[in-house]
């Protein structure tokens, strides 16, 4: 699951090994500490994503919980206040509403 936030971006996945625990992966420095604070981060600087974090599901559920009923604003694209942040999410932005254009299909 990948997870964009106005401050942070998540990548989300099935541990490996631990049932009760997801792979928690950031790209940019402190967006794990920044929703899962108290967690200790992991930095892999050869993998495709350099931050990681075990984290339980149930505080993962909790957090995305805590973060949505916590949105005060109107337009997302708005709300991302870092200028690089921002950029990057646009482009993503982009390619998506490219594939919604391409890809129109009416729901059944």
């Amino acid at each position: 699951m990948w997870v964009f936030l106005s401050d942070a971006f998540l990548s989300i996945v099935a541990h490996r090994d631990r049932p009760d625990d997801l792979l928690v992966r950031a790209r940019i420095a402190g967006d794990l500490e920044r929703v899962f604070p108290g967690y200790p981060v992991e930095i892999t600087p050869d993998a495709d994503y350099r931050f990681r974090a075990v984290i339980p599901r149930t505080q993962v559920a909790q957090a995305l919980a805590d973060q949505a009923t916590t949105i005060d604003y109107r337009n997302f694209k708005g709300s991302v206040r870092d200028s690089d942040r921002h950029d990057a999410y646009m482009q993503v932005w982009h390619v998506m509403r490219q594939a919604q254009k391409s890809g129109s299909r009416t729901a059944k």
